[in-house]
Protein backbone atom coordinates (compact mmCIF):
# COMPACT_ATOMS: atom_id res chain seq x y z
CA UNK A 1 0.00 0.00 0.00
CA UNK A 2 1.24 3.46 -0.91
CA UNK A 3 0.21 5.47 2.16
CA UNK A 4 0.28 9.25 2.23
CA UNK A 5 2.71 10.70 4.79
CA UNK A 6 0.89 11.41 8.05
CA UNK A 7 1.57 15.14 7.84
CA UNK A 8 0.14 15.34 4.33
CA UNK A 9 -2.86 13.14 5.16
CA UNK A 10 -3.75 15.25 8.20
CA UNK A 11 -3.35 18.53 6.32
CA UNK A 12 -5.46 17.28 3.43
CA UNK A 13 -8.21 16.11 5.79
CA UNK A 14 -8.24 19.54 7.45
CA UNK A 15 -8.58 21.29 4.10
CA UNK A 16 -11.39 19.01 2.96
CA UNK A 17 -13.23 19.55 6.26
CA UNK A 18 -13.59 23.25 5.38
CA UNK A 19 -16.15 22.38 2.70
CA UNK A 20 -19.51 20.55 2.82
CA UNK A 21 -19.15 16.95 1.68
CA UNK A 22 -22.01 17.22 -0.89
CA UNK A 23 -20.29 20.21 -2.50
CA UNK A 24 -16.97 18.33 -2.67
CA UNK A 25 -18.67 15.22 -4.04
CA UNK A 26 -20.34 17.27 -6.76
CA UNK A 27 -16.96 18.71 -7.80
CA UNK A 28 -15.32 15.29 -7.71
CA UNK A 29 -18.01 13.83 -9.93
CA UNK A 30 -17.49 16.56 -12.52
CA UNK A 31 -13.69 16.45 -12.33
CA UNK A 32 -13.49 12.66 -12.44
CA UNK A 33 -15.60 12.59 -15.60
CA UNK A 34 -13.25 15.07 -17.24
CA UNK A 35 -10.17 13.17 -16.04
CA UNK A 36 -11.37 9.87 -17.48
CA UNK A 37 -11.97 11.47 -20.87
CA UNK A 38 -8.25 12.14 -20.91
CA UNK A 39 -7.60 14.80 -23.52
CA UNK A 40 -6.48 18.43 -23.58
CA UNK A 41 -9.98 19.77 -24.06
CA UNK A 42 -11.15 18.17 -20.82
CA UNK A 43 -8.33 19.09 -18.44
CA UNK A 44 -9.72 20.05 -15.01
CA UNK A 45 -11.07 23.57 -14.62
CA UNK A 46 -10.84 24.68 -10.99
CA UNK A 47 -13.29 27.52 -10.52
CA UNK A 48 -13.48 27.72 -6.73
CA UNK A 49 -11.73 26.77 -3.50
CA UNK A 50 -14.10 23.83 -3.21
CA UNK A 51 -13.09 22.65 -6.70
CA UNK A 52 -9.41 22.87 -5.78
CA UNK A 53 -9.97 21.00 -2.52
CA UNK A 54 -12.07 18.36 -4.29
CA UNK A 55 -9.39 17.93 -6.93
CA UNK A 56 -6.74 17.48 -4.22
CA UNK A 57 -8.90 14.98 -2.37
CA UNK A 58 -9.74 13.08 -5.55
CA UNK A 59 -6.33 13.03 -7.27
CA UNK A 60 -3.56 13.85 -4.80
CA UNK A 61 -3.39 10.45 -3.04
CA UNK A 62 -3.35 8.57 -6.36
CA UNK A 63 -0.82 10.95 -7.93
CA UNK A 64 1.42 10.63 -4.88
CA UNK A 65 1.21 6.83 -5.06
CA UNK A 66 2.09 6.66 -8.75
CA UNK A 67 4.93 9.18 -8.60
CA UNK A 68 6.38 7.64 -5.44
CA UNK A 69 6.33 4.17 -7.04
CA UNK A 70 8.03 5.42 -10.21
CA UNK A 71 10.70 7.39 -8.36
CA UNK A 72 11.36 4.60 -5.87
CA UNK A 73 12.00 2.17 -8.73
CA UNK A 74 14.35 4.68 -10.35
CA UNK A 75 16.20 5.20 -7.06
CA UNK A 76 16.76 1.46 -6.72
CA UNK A 77 18.38 1.38 -10.19
CA UNK A 78 20.49 4.52 -9.75
CA UNK A 79 21.78 4.30 -6.16
CA UNK A 80 24.38 6.99 -6.83
CA UNK A 81 21.75 9.51 -7.86
CA UNK A 82 20.98 11.71 -4.86
CA UNK A 83 19.24 14.84 -6.16
CA UNK A 84 19.42 18.03 -4.13
CA UNK A 85 17.09 20.10 -6.32
CA UNK A 86 13.73 19.34 -7.94
CA UNK A 87 11.40 21.30 -10.18
CA UNK A 88 7.89 19.90 -10.53
CA UNK A 89 6.29 21.35 -13.65
CA UNK A 90 2.49 21.59 -13.71
CA UNK A 91 2.67 20.45 -10.10
CA UNK A 92 -0.90 21.14 -8.97
CA UNK A 93 -1.02 20.92 -5.18
CA UNK A 94 2.45 19.40 -4.90
CA UNK A 95 2.00 15.61 -4.81
CA UNK A 96 5.23 14.97 -6.75
CA UNK A 97 7.28 17.10 -4.36
CA UNK A 98 6.00 15.10 -1.40
CA UNK A 99 6.72 11.86 -3.29
CA UNK A 100 10.26 12.86 -4.29
CA UNK A 101 11.10 13.95 -0.75
CA UNK A 102 9.91 10.57 0.55
CA UNK A 103 12.23 8.76 -1.89
CA UNK A 104 15.29 11.02 -1.66
CA UNK A 105 16.17 12.54 1.74
CA UNK A 106 18.96 14.34 -0.13
CA UNK A 107 16.48 16.86 -1.57
CA UNK A 108 17.14 20.33 -0.22
CA UNK A 109 15.29 22.67 -2.58
CA UNK A 110 12.03 21.97 -4.39
CA UNK A 111 10.13 24.24 -6.75
CA UNK A 112 6.55 23.80 -7.97
CA UNK A 113 5.48 25.48 -11.20
CA UNK A 114 1.69 25.67 -11.50
CA UNK A 115 -0.74 27.86 -13.44
CA UNK A 116 -3.78 27.72 -11.14
CA UNK A 117 -3.49 30.21 -8.29
CA UNK A 118 -5.93 28.26 -6.11
CA UNK A 119 -3.86 25.09 -6.44
CA UNK A 120 -0.75 27.01 -5.40
CA UNK A 121 -2.54 28.41 -2.35
CA UNK A 122 -3.76 24.99 -1.27
CA UNK A 123 -0.39 23.38 -1.99
CA UNK A 124 1.35 25.94 0.21
CA UNK A 125 -1.08 25.31 3.07
CA UNK A 126 -0.62 21.56 2.81
CA UNK A 127 3.17 21.94 2.81
CA UNK A 128 3.31 24.42 5.70
CA UNK A 129 3.35 21.68 8.34
CA UNK A 130 5.46 19.15 6.44
CA UNK A 131 8.10 17.32 8.42
CA UNK A 132 10.58 17.44 5.54
CA UNK A 133 12.18 20.83 5.05
CA UNK A 134 12.37 20.40 1.26
CA UNK A 135 8.56 20.25 1.14
CA UNK A 136 7.90 22.80 3.88
CA UNK A 137 10.22 25.38 2.30
CA UNK A 138 9.34 24.65 -1.33
CA UNK A 139 9.13 27.59 -3.71
CA UNK A 140 5.80 27.96 -5.55
CA UNK A 141 5.75 29.79 -8.85
CA UNK A 142 2.78 30.63 -11.03
CA UNK A 143 3.53 29.79 -14.65
CA UNK A 144 2.71 27.63 -17.64
CA UNK A 145 4.28 24.66 -19.38
CA UNK A 146 6.05 26.81 -21.94
CA UNK A 147 8.93 25.53 -24.11
CA UNK A 148 9.71 29.14 -25.03
CA UNK A 149 10.55 29.96 -21.41
CA UNK A 150 13.94 29.23 -19.80
CA UNK A 151 14.31 25.48 -19.31
CA UNK A 152 13.81 24.07 -15.79
CA UNK A 153 17.26 23.63 -14.25
CA UNK A 154 17.42 21.04 -11.47
CA UNK A 155 18.85 17.65 -10.58
CA UNK A 156 15.34 16.22 -10.96
CA UNK A 157 12.56 17.56 -13.19
CA UNK A 158 9.12 15.94 -12.85
CA UNK A 159 5.97 16.19 -14.94
CA UNK A 160 3.02 14.06 -13.85
CA UNK A 161 -0.38 13.74 -15.53
CA UNK A 162 0.25 16.81 -17.70
CA UNK A 163 1.33 15.56 -21.14
CA UNK A 164 -2.24 14.52 -21.90
CA UNK A 165 -3.45 18.07 -21.24
CA UNK A 166 -1.11 19.50 -23.89
CA UNK A 167 -1.76 19.78 -27.63
CA UNK A 168 -0.18 16.89 -29.55
CA UNK A 169 2.02 19.21 -31.59
CA UNK A 170 3.72 20.71 -28.52
CA UNK A 171 4.62 17.56 -26.59
CA UNK A 172 7.93 16.88 -28.31
CA UNK A 173 9.08 20.45 -27.66
CA UNK A 174 7.97 20.17 -24.04
CA UNK A 175 10.03 17.00 -23.51
CA UNK A 176 13.09 18.69 -25.06
CA UNK A 177 12.52 21.69 -22.79
CA UNK A 178 12.18 19.56 -19.66
CA UNK A 179 15.38 17.64 -20.42
CA UNK A 180 17.55 20.57 -21.55
CA UNK A 181 19.03 21.37 -18.12
CA UNK A 182 17.84 18.43 -16.02
CA UNK A 183 19.99 15.80 -14.41
CA UNK A 184 17.06 13.40 -14.55
CA UNK A 185 13.54 13.60 -15.97
CA UNK A 186 10.52 11.70 -14.65
CA UNK A 187 7.29 11.64 -16.68
CA UNK A 188 4.12 9.95 -15.42
CA UNK A 189 0.81 9.54 -17.27
CA UNK A 190 -2.39 7.53 -16.74
CA UNK A 191 -1.96 3.80 -17.33
CA UNK A 192 -4.20 3.81 -20.39
CA UNK A 193 -3.26 2.98 -23.99
CA UNK A 194 -3.25 6.71 -24.77
CA UNK A 195 -1.15 7.51 -21.70
CA UNK A 196 1.34 4.81 -22.64
CA UNK A 197 1.63 6.15 -26.20
CA UNK A 198 2.50 9.58 -24.82
CA UNK A 199 5.16 8.04 -22.57
CA UNK A 200 6.47 5.89 -25.43
CA UNK A 201 6.98 8.97 -27.63
CA UNK A 202 8.56 10.94 -24.79
CA UNK A 203 10.89 8.04 -23.97
CA UNK A 204 12.10 7.90 -27.57
CA UNK A 205 12.78 11.63 -27.54
CA UNK A 206 14.70 11.46 -24.24
CA UNK A 207 16.91 8.70 -25.67
CA UNK A 208 17.48 10.77 -28.82
CA UNK A 209 18.62 13.60 -26.54
CA UNK A 210 21.29 11.36 -25.02
CA UNK A 211 19.59 10.33 -21.78
CA UNK A 212 19.43 6.75 -20.51
CA UNK A 213 16.26 5.06 -19.28
CA UNK A 214 16.50 4.24 -15.60
CA UNK A 215 13.01 2.80 -15.23
CA UNK A 216 10.90 0.97 -16.05
CA UNK A 217 12.72 -0.34 -19.15
CA UNK A 218 15.79 -2.58 -18.83
CA UNK A 219 17.26 -1.07 -22.03
CA UNK A 220 17.51 2.02 -24.23
CA UNK A 221 16.36 0.18 -27.37
CA UNK A 222 13.05 0.85 -29.06
CA UNK A 223 10.00 -0.29 -27.11
CA UNK A 224 9.21 -3.83 -28.33
CA UNK A 225 5.45 -3.50 -27.86
CA UNK A 226 3.52 -3.34 -31.12
CA UNK A 227 1.40 -0.17 -31.05
CA UNK A 228 -2.28 -0.92 -30.80
CA UNK A 229 -1.76 -4.50 -29.60
CA UNK A 230 -0.77 -3.85 -25.99
CA UNK A 231 0.52 -1.13 -23.69
CA UNK A 232 3.03 -0.91 -20.85
CA UNK A 233 1.72 0.24 -17.50
CA UNK A 234 1.95 -0.50 -13.80
CA UNK A 235 -0.18 -0.06 -10.68
CA UNK A 236 0.13 1.35 -7.18
CA UNK A 237 -2.38 0.36 -4.51
CA UNK A 238 -3.44 3.02 -2.03
CA UNK A 239 -5.90 3.04 0.87
CA UNK A 240 -9.06 5.15 0.84
CA UNK A 241 -10.10 7.10 3.92
CA UNK A 242 -13.76 7.21 4.88
CA UNK A 243 -14.09 10.68 3.37
CA UNK A 244 -12.25 9.56 0.24
CA UNK A 245 -14.77 6.74 -0.20
CA UNK A 246 -17.69 9.14 0.22
CA UNK A 247 -16.26 11.60 -2.29
CA UNK A 248 -15.84 8.83 -4.85
CA UNK A 249 -19.04 6.98 -3.96
CA UNK A 250 -16.80 3.93 -3.51
CA UNK A 251 -17.20 0.90 -1.27
CA UNK A 252 -13.71 -0.63 -1.32
CA UNK A 253 -11.14 0.52 1.23
CA UNK A 254 -8.45 0.75 -1.43
CA UNK A 255 -7.91 1.61 -5.07
CA UNK A 256 -5.33 0.74 -7.70
CA UNK A 257 -3.84 3.67 -9.57
CA UNK A 258 -2.62 2.48 -12.96
CA UNK A 259 0.10 4.56 -14.55
CA UNK A 260 2.68 4.62 -17.34
CA UNK A 261 6.02 6.29 -16.78
CA UNK A 262 9.61 6.82 -17.77
CA UNK A 263 12.55 8.07 -15.74
CA UNK A 264 15.71 8.97 -17.64
CA UNK A 265 19.06 10.30 -16.51
CA UNK A 266 22.35 11.43 -18.02
CA UNK A 267 24.37 8.62 -16.42
CA UNK A 268 24.13 4.92 -17.17
CA UNK A 269 21.96 3.20 -14.52
CA UNK A 270 22.15 -0.28 -13.01
CA UNK A 271 19.34 -1.96 -14.92
CA UNK A 272 17.88 -5.43 -14.39
CA UNK A 273 18.02 -8.03 -17.15
CA UNK A 274 14.25 -7.83 -17.49
CA UNK A 275 11.12 -6.21 -16.09
CA UNK A 276 7.93 -8.08 -15.13
CA UNK A 277 5.26 -6.30 -17.18
CA UNK A 278 2.10 -8.12 -16.01
CA UNK A 279 0.87 -9.74 -12.83
CA UNK A 280 2.79 -13.04 -12.42
CA UNK A 281 0.52 -16.03 -13.01
CA UNK A 282 1.08 -18.33 -10.05
CA UNK A 283 0.19 -21.99 -10.55
CA UNK A 284 0.77 -25.06 -8.43
CA UNK A 285 4.47 -25.81 -8.77
CA UNK A 286 5.30 -23.09 -11.29
CA UNK A 287 4.99 -19.39 -12.08
CA UNK A 288 4.59 -17.74 -15.50
CA UNK A 289 6.25 -14.35 -15.96
CA UNK A 290 5.65 -11.87 -18.79
CA UNK A 291 8.97 -10.11 -19.28
CA UNK A 292 10.40 -7.18 -21.18
CA UNK A 293 14.06 -8.09 -21.60
CA UNK A 294 17.24 -6.17 -22.35
CA UNK A 295 18.25 -8.32 -25.30
CA UNK A 296 15.31 -10.41 -26.49
CA UNK A 297 12.38 -8.00 -26.42
CA UNK A 298 9.11 -9.25 -24.99
CA UNK A 299 9.07 -12.77 -23.56
CA UNK A 300 5.56 -13.70 -22.43
CA UNK A 301 4.84 -16.68 -20.23
CA UNK A 302 8.39 -17.49 -19.08
CA UNK A 303 7.96 -20.52 -16.83
CA UNK A 304 9.80 -20.83 -13.51
CA UNK A 305 9.25 -24.23 -11.92
CA UNK A 306 9.53 -25.47 -8.38
CA UNK A 307 12.55 -27.51 -9.45
CA UNK A 308 14.46 -24.25 -9.87
CA UNK A 309 14.55 -23.72 -6.11
CA UNK A 310 15.58 -20.15 -5.24
CA UNK A 311 14.39 -18.77 -8.59
CA UNK A 312 10.99 -20.33 -8.06
CA UNK A 313 10.74 -18.78 -4.59
CA UNK A 314 11.76 -15.43 -6.05
CA UNK A 315 9.13 -15.79 -8.76
CA UNK A 316 6.47 -16.63 -6.15
CA UNK A 317 7.33 -13.40 -4.32
CA UNK A 318 7.66 -11.26 -7.46
CA UNK A 319 5.17 -8.56 -8.29
CA UNK A 320 4.10 -6.70 -11.40
CA UNK A 321 6.77 -4.09 -12.13
CA UNK A 322 9.67 -5.84 -10.39
CA UNK A 323 12.99 -6.37 -12.08
CA UNK A 324 14.02 -9.92 -12.95
CA UNK A 325 17.48 -11.44 -13.38
CA UNK A 326 18.29 -13.99 -16.08
CA UNK A 327 20.92 -15.62 -13.82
Amino acid sequence: MAVLPDDLSSALDEELARHPVPRLAQSVDRLSTRYRQGDAATSPILNSEADVAAYAGYRMPATYAAVQAALAEAASRAPGFEPRTQIDVGGGTGAAVWAAAAVWPSLAKCTVLEQVAGAIGLGKRLAAGAGRAAVRDAEWRRGFVDPAAPAPEADLVTLSYVLGELPDATRDDVVRWLAAKAGAVALIEPGTPAGYERIRAARARLIDLGLHVVAPCPHDAACPIVPGQDWCHFAARLPRSGLHRRLKAATLGFEDEKFAYVVATRSTPERPDARIVRHPKKHKGWVALDLCTAGEGLKPGVAVSKKQGPRYRAARDAEWGDGWSSA
